[in-house]
């Protein structure tokens, strides 16, 4: 039978009923008579273990099952630590589990862990055989958006003239040139904090880098994310923060390796304490503007493979520039 998927589909729905579920309190000779006389289901690569009111406890890989000693008694031999997937998971979540795991197989299971089918590898073969053009197509897809990202679409570029291409570029390049600008203007308007710390100047490059690279990092996550699903104010304020949480962690450690840096170098606390927090700061930020613009492209029906790159850039930018020469006007 073939499996028609999409990402948005229920697994438990593909999930494969036929799984023995065995007893904790089983030994090893009567779990394979139980086998025997129910059966093993067409395609079995782990035995799952439950308890009396049937909740999920173990797996149970085959090999351990049929090398074990017939005494021994299945809660000895059981993985207790097990990976399921809830009944609320989709395919797309799925998907990410076998990626992660690198399992061959999960149970599905509902809120109180009892088992409701069996998701394997196997499920997905036929239909990623079957589909293997559309596949393809896909992946060159995915190969040209990370080239769109930054401004322009591939099957137009390349076998543009060079005056078609530079009207598909030149529009969103106008953005990099006004943020930048304003950036310079900005900063100008701070010339007597530099000059009270040169190490400002000098640090403001890698502060920049570290939040175009995170703004970027989290745009092309949005993107992706955008592919299997339709954005609304739940959706949007769920990757936000889980973003927000990613940008946390990254903010706190680049912030103190950096602060670390400053301070070996100018052996001053007003500096180092502006860089380090500058930078805990740009990673939040970074992140917000990352999945910000992309959701509002996206939802307004623009491209955001497109336009997202020189607008969250620019975004990022600005508010680096504005948070950092504050901050250091404030302190110092």
């Amino acid at each position: 039978m073939q499996i028609k998927q999409t990402y948005h589909q229920p697994v438990v729905s593909l999930a494969r009923k036929d799984f023995s579920a065995l007893n904790n309190n089983l030994t090893v000779a009567e779990a394979l008579k139980k086998i025997r006389i129910e059966g093993a289901g067409e395609r079995i690569i782990y035995f799952y273990v439950v308890d009396d009111y049937g909740k999920l406890i173990g797996v149970l890989p085959t090999r351990r099952l049929l090398t074990g000693k017939e005494d021994q008694r299945l809660d000895d031999l059981m993985v207790k630590r097990v990976a399921s997937l809830p009944v609320t998971a989709t395919v797309y979540d799925a998907l990410e589990f076998f990626a992660t795991y690198k399992f061959l197989a999960f149970p599905v299971v509902d809120s109180e862990k009892r088992i409701l089918g069996i998701i394997d590898v196997n499920l997905f073969t036929d239909e990623l055989l079957e589909e293997k053009d559309e596949r393809e197509e896909k992946d060159q897809t995915q190969f040209d958006a990370l080239f769109e990202t930054i401004g322009y679409r591939i099957n137009e570029i390349k076998n543009a003239s060079p005056f078609k291409a530079w009207k598909i570029r030149f529009p969103w390049l106008i953005v990099t040139i006004a943020s930048g600008t304003i950036a310079a203007l900005t900063s100008g308007m701070f010339h007597s904090t530099l000059e009270g710390s040169l190490v400002l100047a000098f640090f403001l490059a890698l502060v920049l880098g570290l939040g175009e690279s995170v703004s970027i990092q989290s745009m092309t996550v949005a993107i992706q994310a955008l592919h299997s699903a339709k954005p609304n104010v739940k959706w949007y304020v769920k990757n936000l923060a889980r973003e927000l949480k990613t940008a946390l962690l990254l903010g706190s450690v680049c912030g103190a390796i950096v602060a670390g840096i400053v301070f070996i170098c100018d052996g001053k606390l007003v500096p180092t304490a502006v860089i380090g927090t500058s930078v805990f700061f740009v990673e939040l930020s970074a992140v917000f503007w990352g999945i910000s613009v992309t959701t509002v492209l996206h939802k307004t029906r623009l491209d955001p493979k497109i336009s997202a790159g020189p607008l969250t850039l620019a975004l990022t930018d600005v508010s680096t520039i504005l948070f950092y020469f504050n901050l250091a006007t404030i302190i110092k």
